[in-house]
């Protein structure tokens, strides 16, 4: 870093190059990992939370076998993977076909396209799915049934539906909980402790999220380290946070912060949406002479070819960037870039040092003004 020799560059190989995207899923995990990376990302893997299945858990097998002891009116499917899941493991024990006429002589709902692709995997037909994937549209159509001496079979989708299964109750059904998997907390609670450390120092420029627990874990994590209010703070402003759907992102707007979603819960329409949106609220296209350069998350390029800048740096090109020609202070800079009243003046100075020797033979672009401060030399 401190030869002044310029890194060696790579080419840009795609419209997430310079971004850094946290991924805290655990199911589909190395799919999503590899979508991003395919345009160009760096990816940080902690997964918030893990599906424990519990094929040979006997709360399972006794709620299957409940199911069998006699008609059941209403079957809930809540997710395509728990749907299936439950499937197999009624068959592994003898139970397959008693299971699918059981659930063939009810009403079955699903919640969302995949609860219903898995639903009609299994040779059945759902009788109503909503066009969200809500569960409050499945419990506001049972309601306007009378449900005094029903038999309902709710698949539940990784944790317990209390609010679900009690209101039903409360309406005279017997309701049979079927917990197929749960989430657990991560194997590896310190990739997660990092990625929230991450966060807080702006590290990396977007996290996605594929269902509400793995934001749950996320922000227990961040309340244990005692950080809950710096990665608020963080998810509300420089770090965009993305989830698959409404219902994976209400814990965030329960923690009042907003979040961008595709319109439909896909992985590959997570990504495009990603794509989209992180480049056009954060690309600046300067001018240095005949030569355009793009600023993008941590990269900088110019003339197809790519130079990835560490965290630290690449922050004080973009504080510049957002108004080339003019002056920032040390002050300033330490406000927008160390977002803290801890640091000395003098770390500005060793990371504008550190961000010429990144810069190589692009380093006259960061300008001294003595007793000012700092200057990008480029028009916007």
């Amino acid at each position: 870093m401190g030869t002044g020799t310029s890194p060696p560059t790579l080419p840009a190989p795609g419209p997430l190059l310079g971004y850094v995207v946290g991924v805290t899923a655990d199911r589909r995990r190395d799919e999503l990992t590899a979508l991003l990376r395919r345009r160009g990302a760096r990816v940080v893997e902690a997964p918030t939370m893990r599906i424990v299945p519990l094929d040979d858990d006997v709360a399972l097998r006794r709620a299957t076998e409940r199911c069998l002891t006699g008609p059941l009116d209403y079957v809930v499917a809540t997710t395509g993977v728990g749907w299936r899941g439950w499937m197999s493991a009624a068959e592994g024990w003898g139970h397959g076909a008693g299971l699918a006429g059981a659930c063939r002589d009810a009403e079955v709902l699903s919640r969302g396209p995949k609860a219903t692709g898995a639903v009609r995997a299994s040779g059945l037909a759902e009788a109503y799915s909503p066009g969200s994937e809500a569960c409050d549209e499945l419990l506001a159509w049972l309601l306007a049934r009378d449900l005094t001496g029903r038999r309902i079979a709710v698949q539940e989708h990784g944790a317990p539906l209390p609010g679900f299964a009690d209101t039903l109750r409360e309406r005279g059904a017997e309701v049979i909980e079927v917990p197929v998997y749960r989430w657990r907390q991560p194997e590896d609670p310190g990739a997660v402790r990092r990625l929230v450390e991450q966060t807080v120092r702006r590290e990396v420029h977007a996290l996605t999220f594929t269902s509400a627990p793995a934001i749950d874990f996320f922000l227990d994590c961040a309340r244990g380290a005692g950080l809950s209010a710096q990665v608020l703070d963080a998810l509300r402003g420089p770090v965009l946070p993305v989830c698959v759907g409404s219902v994976c992102a209400r814990p965030l707007e329960a923690a009042g912060v907003p979040s961008v979603r595709p319109e439909r819960g896909r992985l590959g329409a997570l990504v495009r949406t990603l794509t989209q949106i992180l480049p056009a609220r954060d690309r600046r296209t300067l001018r240095n002479g005949p030569r355009p350069l793009v600023l993008q998350g941590n990269a900088l390029i110019a003339d197809g070819q790519a130079l990835w800048l560490p965290p630290l740096p690449a922050a004080i090109l973009r504080a510049l960037a957002e108004r080339p020609g003019w002056v920032l202070s040390r002050g300033e800079l330490l406000r927008r870039v160390w977002n803290d009243d801890q640091t000395d003046e003098h770390a500005v100075e060793a990371a504008v040092g550190r961000l010429r020797s990144a810069l190589g033979a692009h380093a006259g672009l960061i300008r001294t003004v003595p007793k000012r401060g700092y200057r990008l030399a480029v028009e916007s």
